[in-house]
């Protein structure tokens, strides 16, 4: 006897789809679990960097000793100078290092959150799309924090000790507070992992056919525009570190066109093959 399992057809993408809608106070209690899980990620790396946020703050000053190397070779191994001028002030630094930290522990699962509750509206050719680059959203967002920490805020760094009067009867000297420094190095690593995530997305959506490496093209002028102005709002007020940053994103959106143009490539080698007949024997 067939059963009934054997009997049951496949569902097609549109009844898939058809039978995992819910009603809409069923997405927002969805919602409301995915944001509590989130935030509970958050708060336990944020608990975990708190109780390891010296190390994490000797860490993150690292950029400052190797520019002061690189500008100052005679004050190489010398202790570096942060101003601190709050009661309260160093302690509030330490509570900003533990949620940066705690957020960037987190954001895979807020990145597996985001996916799970969108995946139910997808096609299973969608679903099946985007697995990969749930993999690679992480590894880019820790490509774009190292480009910060090794490339970025050195050079940035670096520009601003040479700029310091040493002789003279007026002498000018570079003394960042704590608070603007660390600010600074946490908001570039988040900002640049987000902006690192631009390949990924606009991989995905090439890979799914919603844009083309002709959309891509066409829009350069207008990601030129964008691009520019997130630099200039989460860069300091300089043109340096506007150009530090918007230079790799801008390179980042010319590799984004070139995988989305290979994709159509092998796209088309892919219909062509599908759409030969074989000779009747």
């Amino acid at each position: 006897m067939t059963s009934v399992a054997q009997n049951k057809k496949p569902l097609t993408d549109e009844e898939e789809i058809e039978a995992s809608r819910a009603p809409l106070l069923d997405h927002l209690f969805e919602l409301r679990d995915r944001l509590v899980k989130s935030i509970a990620a958050i708060v336990i790396g944020f608990v975990v960097c708190f109780i390891f946020v010296d190390p994490i703050f000797m860490f993150l000053a690292q950029p400052f000793q190797t520019a002061m190397a690189v500008a100052h070779p005679e004050r190489a191994g010398e202790a570096i100078q942060l101003i601190n001028t709050g009661a309260f002030g160093f302690f509030s630094v330490k509570m900003q290092i533990a949620l940066f930290g705690g957020i960037v522990l987190a954001f895979p699962i807020l990145a597996w959150q985001v996916y799970a509750f969108i995946a139910p509206g997808l096609y299973r050719r969608e679903r099946a799309a985007a697995a990969p680059f749930m993999l690679a959203a992480p590894i880019m967002f820790a490509l774009g924090g190292a480009f910060v920490f090794y490339v970025a805020m050195p050079f940035a760094l670096n520009f601003a000790l040479t700029q310091e009067v040493t002789e003279g009867p007026v002498r000018v000297t570079y003394l960042p507070k704590v608070e603007e420094y660390m600010g600074l190095v946490t908001t570039l690593v988040l900002a640049f992992g987000l902006m690192f995530q631009l390949p990924v997305v606009l991989s995905l959506l090439g890979k799914v056919g919603i844009v083309s490496s002709s959309l891509l093209r066409k829009g350069r002028r207008y990601a030129i525009v964008g691009i520019a102005a997130f630099s200039a709002l989460v860069t300091p007020n300089d043109v340096i570190s506007m150009f530090v940053m918007a230079v790799p994103v801008y390179l980042l959106y010319e590799i984004s066109i070139w995988i989305v143009a290979a994709m159509e490539k092998t796209r088309a080698k892919e219909e062509a093959s599908a759409s030969i007949v074989p000779p009747a024997p």
